[in-house]
């Protein structure tokens, strides 16, 4: 991370700016060599994948077994769900909003049979298993262990949730586990360190194969729908997340700029779980509670996507408008009630955001799901946006919750953000006491 005794080159956000831009222009001048490197960016994300699931369930578990008063947890819990369901919904509205005055598939006319649907088979595929029920009974693992397996976040969360409260319950019969757990946190958070010198390694790999896969023309082809789509997004974070960061005592802002180096790495790998470790150190940093902490983001991971709700919405909208179908007030409205619930099943990983729209559309038969065919060649750009207003709002999403129950120093927040200090070394958000 930045550190203002660090030389400019030694700091991530320089080393990983400069692997993008390296990986764009290997990607446009050798698109064969920039498709091959692939392998670079999966590998960086598969590193990360390995080490989120402890840094979940060590974050969750310390942070409530420390915590003690399960009743806060309860409340901390239950003003993040009200959070989420606001502001997610809020970001569906905007997008429908946009995409009604600015029409971006408007004038296309296009025919849906003469559309090439195989490529999107997959996706469809996919969403017809993701259901509302098959959705809640996936968040329980088959076994308190396979969810370490599998990988999935909401099964890890859910299994450190209650793990966490068996061990408050022990109370002083388990502070010598608590302890342990303690160390082993401090231990895992050094090997996320240690992974993210790979970052650029992974960054570049991941533009570099972007680029040569799809080449930067593809833009051109749906420029008004990508353009609209970054410009909206850019909106919801300079107007509507900058007002709720500013009810809440700080400034969006200087929020960007104390994380501009996960931001970055986010934008090179297209994924906002690559700096999920890094978020929940900083914010912790920053004063943000480790219990907080530890509920907010990852479960804000699945039910906080304010990028894929905004991108859902202008791509109905776009598919809709290409292919001449006339939505009436109330398909828009059932269209948005499909997405508040089929969105928080997308994980912040490349391509969910594919596989969730066309869940939406196979609810909704009024919009052809063979139109997704359309946006299917510029979808990995936006992925990018998607990820990076994703995590955004994860970080604001944290810092408000904490906020609400008085668990922050404002200003020791505010100093903090000011400053962007470089890595932290210890967990001072522990510091701070929750309200009874």
């Amino acid at each position: 991370m930045t550190d203002s005794n660090r030389p400019l080159w030694k700091s991530l956000y320089f080393q990983v700016l400069i692997a993008v831009i390296l990986g764009v222009f290997v990607g446009w001048l050798w698109p064969t060599t920039g498709v091959s490197l692939k392998i670079l960016g999966d590998g960086f994300i598969k590193l990360v994948k390995m080490i989120i699931t402890p840094v979940i369930f060590l974050t969750v578990v310390t942070g409530i077994a420390g915590m003690r008063d399960l009743g806060a947890f309860g409340r901390i819990a239950a003003k993040a769900l009200a959070y989420f369901i606001a502001v997610s919904t809020l970001a569906l509205a905007v997008g429908l909003i946009v995409g009604n005055l600015v029409q971006p598939g408007a004038g296309l006319n296009i025919d849906v049979s003469t559309l090439d649907t195989s490529k999107v088979a997959t996706y469809v595929s996919e969403a017809k298993e993701t259901t509302v029920t098959g959705f809640l009974l996936n968040i329980i693992p088959d076994t308190m262990f396979s969810a370490f397996i599998s990988g999935e976040i909401l099964q890890v969360l859910l299994v450190s949730i209650l793990f966490g409260i068996a061990l408050a319950m022990l109370g002083d019969r388990g502070d010598r586990l608590l302890d342990s757990l303690r160390t082993i946190t401090a231990v895992v958070f050094r090997v996320v360190r240690i992974l993210m010198h790979t970052a650029p390694i992974g960054a570049f790999g991941a533009m570099a194969f972007t680029i040569g896969q799809y080449g930067i023309g593809t833009l051109a082809n749906l420029a008004q729908l990508v353009l609209t789509f970054y410009a909206t997004a850019l909106g919801f974070v300079l107007v509507v997340l900058a007002l709720i960061s500013r009810a809440a005592g700080f400034s969006i802002f200087a929020l960007i700029r104390y994380i501009k180096d996960e931001l970055l790495l986010v934008l090179g790998t297209s994924s906002s779980e690559s700096a999920m470790p890094l978020l929940m150190e900083k914010l912790e940093a920053a004063g943000v509670p480790k219990p907080i902490v530890g509920l907010v983001v990852p479960a804000g991971y699945s039910f906080n996507l304010d990028g894929t709700n905004i991108y859902m919405s202008l791509a109905a909208l776009f598919i809709a408008q290409a292919t001449n179908t006339h939505l009436s007030f109330g398909q828009e409205m059932l269209l948005m009630a499909v997405a508040i619930l089929s969105s928080k099943g997308a994980a912040g990983v490349t391509g969910s955001g594919f596989i969730v729209l066309a869940a939406t559309l196979s609810v909704v038969p009024a919009i052809p799901v063979a139109g997704m065919a359309l946006i299917l060649g510029v979808d990995r750009f936006m992925s990018e946006c998607r990820s990076l207003t994703n995590f955004i709002g994860n970080a604001v999403a944290t810092i408000v919750v904490a906020r609400w129950e008085g668990a922050v120093d404002l200003d020791r927040l505010r100093r903090t953000l000011a400053r962007a200090p470089g890595e932290p070394t210890d967990a001072e958000g522990d510091k701070i006491q929750l309200q009874p």
